[in-house]
């Protein structure tokens, strides 16, 4: 595995751990609270999960399939952090990073699918 890929495998695992940890913060005993920090808690891990299939793919075209699902997942997470923010009053500091964190990440992803499909 190259180094850029194991600095990428740590980096989704600590973006999973700080949308756990964010989810058990969040106040949940109002429903929407509850219902769409749940959703993010699922596609936010999920991030994490698939860069790890991705980076034990078998074949160039299953690698992409895999950080294509990481891209769906991540702008999903995305979503749930805006709507969070925007429409439940969830505006920390965290929700910023985890935010700029999740841009980071579908962007870095993008040019990683990009880049392995041209080579192609």
């Amino acid at each position: 595995m190259s180094r850029i890929s194991e600095e990428l495998r740590a980096r989704t695992k600590a973006y999973a751990s700080s949308i756990v940890r964010f989810y058990v913060a969040l106040p949940k005993r109002r429903p929407e609270v509850q219902v769409l920090g749940h959703q993010l808690l699922r596609s936010g891990t999920s991030v994490a999960g698939n860069f790890r299939e991705a980076s034990r793919a078998r074949s160039t075209a299953e690698f992409v399939s895999k950080i294509d699902t990481c891209i769906q997942e991540a702008d999903e997470s995305e979503l749930w952090l805006q709507l969070l923010r925007d429409d439940c009053g969830i505006a920390t500091g965290e929700t910023v990073h985890l935010l700029t964190e999740t841009n980071e990440l579908i962007s870095i992803f993008v040019t990683i699918a990009r880049r392995t499909k041209g080579s192609k």
